[in-house]
């Protein structure tokens, strides 16, 4: 149940799984009787809608890295298995190619053609600058390790994970203040979750330096909007870059839209593609026949 589900049927069709009856749904309005069903492969927001029908439901392998809408729900009697470890070069590529825009200030060379000036503008480099990483799965590490790539200071702020040689300092919850004061860059790559939502508020925004610039590529529920929006107007924050948003497609008439130090991109950063995703279902369907663990099962307790 996809929005590209013909692509993942040709896919599906190509690998010939065995003992497998395909049904393709491609919108809620189709009718079915879901009650059959034993496993269901698709886009969190879709499948939600009909999980509670599927009284069968063994397995969910979902084709998000975001599933808030399956955790949202009262069905919690089967495996549901996320996304991992297809993400991480593109997201890699979406921070760093932000990280040299604002540090080598390609903005302000371009401004400096436009107006035909030789004069160089102020630059920096990212080497001794110190990145702050919220969110060190597999993804967070990947930036990590491309930050030593450019001689970066590393903070890591998680709830586990303290395995990453690639971080220099670790945080926890309850220690925002220490892990935010003087970070040059932040990312934010939390799931969604009762601990990460309204996490980045007016308190948390006041522990950066002004020349701070944020990028949330992962939940847009972690950021308080009329906290961002204050310290973006207030200039107590350099800039902040936005993948993610709390109401997708970012509404018309949201003040993000007019901020000239606000920089929207419409959930891009680390897409969804079906070539990288169905490798990971054929992977667990022919450990779910075999009856063997299944990978990368989520925890609906934590939310992730």
């Amino acid at each position: 149940m996809s929005r590209d589900s013909a692509i993942y049927n040709t896919l599906l069709k190509a690998a010939q799984l065995p003992h497998i009856t395909l049904v393709l749904v491609d919108n809620k309005a189709a009718v079915f009787d879901y009650s059959q069903v034993d496993i269901l492969f698709g886009d969190p927001d879709l499948t939600s809608q009909i999980v509670s029908q599927c009284t069968r439901l063994k397995w969910l392998q979902s084709t998000w890295a975001g599933n808030a809408a399956l955790f949202s729900s009262d069905k919690t009697d089967y495996q549901l298995c996320g996304v991992k470890g297809v993400f991480q070069q593109a997201m890699q590529e979406y921070v760093f190619a932000y990280l040299l825009y604002f540090s080598r200030n390609l903005a302000g060379f371009n401004q400096s053609q436009k107006s035909k000036i030789w004069a160089a503008p102020t630059y920096r480099s990212l080497a001794g600058k110190t990145l702050g990483i919220m969110g060190v799965g597999n993804i967070g590490q990947a930036v990590a390790k491309m930050a030593k790539h450019f001689s970066m200071n590393t903070r890591g702020y998680t709830r586990s994970s303290r395995d990453c040689e690639f971080i220099d300092q670790y945080y926890t919850y309850n220690d925002e203040q220490s892990f935010a004061t003087g970070l040059d860059y932040l990312v934010c790559l939390l799931p969604q979750s009762k601990a990460t939502t309204g996490l980045i508020d007016s308190a948390f925004l006041s522990y950066l330096p002004e020349h701070c610039v944020l990028i949330n590529a992962g939940r847009g529920t972690t950021i308080v909007d009329t906290a961002l929006i204050g310290a973006l107007k207030n200039n107590s924050l350099k800039a902040a870059v936005l993948d993610v948003f709390e109401k997708e497609p970012l509404p018309e008439y949201h003040p993000y839209w007019d901020l000239d130090n606000l920089y929207v991109t419409q959930h891009t950063a680390a897409e969804s593609l079906p070539e990288d995703i169905f490798p990971l279902f054929s992977s667990n369907y022919c450990r779910y026949i075999k009856g063997e663990t299944l990978q990368n099962v989520l925890d609906f307790a934590k939310g992730y």
